[in-house]
């Protein structure tokens, strides 16, 4: 499948992970002229190249700085940051710079019910998108719209908008780095959820990571859709260049104004897209219909209650779903039949009247905050690599809600310090000093055991990254669950 606007055009893809090598394929298939550089070397990526040059694909590993003569355009792969020596010299060749989101903007393709590419309803945040884009494609799943997460998460956004079986819209997760290397996109709707510190490293600065996030609302159509609890994130919507007609959506936990998403007494409600939204409002479903069942000791289901968090989350995916012309009856089914990845707020056992939560995909201190508010008494497994942050905050918002912490990890002296700062009067453990995997995790759950009272919770939530001591957050969450089994037989 040759494409006019690519035929014969030289063209670099920056990586040679999964992005890259997705890109790859397809700008050749379009007809480019393609070449792969990546910095790197070693058996994995000499094997990834190899795959490449067979179909025709140049590779060029162990050099990821120079430009190659002729080039006309760079795709991207999202972690390479803007000051990268390669993006330097295509900026001073006049070379454009694309993300792979960039990318599929571009190929999308006319649907033949309507003439016009499928919609995107687009999220962003620094914590949340995954959680709030899943809830979203169900809801739309629900509506009947044939839909998929995709982005960050689920398929592969080239993929989605060349898939033969066209979708009807899309539900796109997006990171700032995506965002950054995006200049023309323009969702249908899209929502930021918060904003905290994440990623300075790549973008410089705190400005500069907002400004990243704010592009998610460039051309929106239809909604803008932001957190009434972070002003942040309405300030983004006010620097937004949007298209005539288009309105600012706001949610919150509390009851809302007009234009508004929020709760009251326990429902969720929707005072935007109503007819006489000063007057009326729409019940898309309750708080309960938010969190899945789990299994109760005595093997009857039930569902606990909603993580604050995760309402708003909720309220958000509704809001673009309305926002896409969905009705309510499809956002309370679509909240219902939604089921959280792994790791995410996951309860994973109760033992001895303890409830047990992974949230091991709280890898920074705005997810682990939102984590511990949503519980208490908590005996708290806290620790990792910190990537820089700091703690303060964090803990002085957690303190009264802390029975005991159990500290893990390259970084523990970190959060210790913050402890003794904020909450003195609550007990510090450190454990598995110098160990690492099972056998270190089942020292954590053991220790945080010891310490827990009936009715207590703990929570995994460590706000640091995990590769000091695991391969990846999906590991420690899983060797906890797996502790806890062990707990619960012992």
């Amino acid at each position: 499948m040759t494409n006019p606007d690519f035929a014969n055009l030289p063209v670099v893809v920056a990586g040679l992970g999964v992005s890259g090598i997705s890109a790859a394929r397809v700008l050749h298939g379009l007809g480019a002229r393609v070449t792969v550089v990546d910095g790197g070397s070693g058996a994995g990526l000499t094997a990834r190249a190899a795959e490449l040059e067979a179909l025709g694909v140049a590779v060029r590993l162990g050099d990821g700085d120079s430009l190659p003569e002729g080039t006309r355009l760079i795709v991207t792969s999202p972690g390479w940051a803007p000051g990268s020596a390669l993006f330097a010299a295509a900026e001073a060749a006049g070379v454009p710079v694309w993300g792979d989101v960039e990318l599929a903007w571009r190929l999308r393709r006319p649907l033949a019910a309507t003439g016009e590419p499928a919609p995107w309803l687009a999220v962003t945040g620094t914590n949340g998108k995954t959680t709030t884009v899943q809830m979203l494609a169900s809801i739309l799943s629900a509506a009947g719209r044939r839909t998929a997460a995709v982005g960050n998460v689920g398929v592969s956004v080239l993929d989605a908008v060349l898939a033969e079986e066209p979708y009807d819209v899309l539900a796109v997760e997006l990171s700032s780095y995506q965002l950054h290397w995006a200049p023309s996109l323009r969702p249908h709707s899209a929502a930021v959820l918060n904003l905290a510190p994440d990623h300075l490293d790549w973008h410089g600065s705190m400005e500069a990571y907002a400004a990243d996030k704010g592009r998610i609302y460039e051309g929106n159509t239809v909604a803008c859709v932001y957190n009434l609890a972070d002003p942040a994130t309405e300030a983004l919507v006010r620097e937004a260049d949007v298209e005539e007609g288009c309105r600012a959506i706001g949610f919150g936990l509390g009851a809302p104004g007009p234009s508004n998403f929020g709760v009251v007494d326990g429902l969720l409600v929707d005072r935007a897209f109503v007819a006489d939204r000063a007057k009326n409002a729409a019940e898309l479903g309750s708080v309960e219909d938010i969190s899945p069942p789990v299994a109760s000791e005595d093997g009857t289901a039930r569902r606990r209650p909603a993580a604050p968090h995760n309402i708003a989350n909720a309220l958000a995916a509704a809001a673009l779903a309305r926002a896409y012309g969905v009705e309510p009856k499809a956002v309370r089914e679509g909240l219902r039949a939604f089921r959280p990845d792994a790791h995410r707020i996951a309860e994973v056992g109760v033992v001895g009247e303890v409830t047990y939560i992974d949230d091991s995909k709280a890898t920074n201190t705005h997810a682990a905050a939102a984590s511990l508010a949503a519980y208490r008494p908590i005996v708290w497994i806290a620790g990792g690599l910190a990537k820089g942050a700091t703690f303060d905050d964090l803990v002085q918002g957690a303190a009264e809600r802390l029975r005991a912490v159990v500290l893990i990890g390259e970084d523990r002296a970190l959060i210790r310090a913050a402890l003794e700062r904020h909450a003195p009067d609550v007990p510090v453990i450190e454990a598995a000093e110098g160990q690492t995997g099972a056998v270190a995790m089942a020292e954590v759950v053991r220790t945080a055991a010891s310490l827990a009272r009936s009715g207590d919770t703990v929570l995994l939530a460590p706000a640091c990254a995990s590769m000091d001591m695991f391969t990846n957050y999906g590991e420690r969450g899983d060797l906890f669950a797996a502790a806890v089994r062990e707990l619960a037989g012992a």
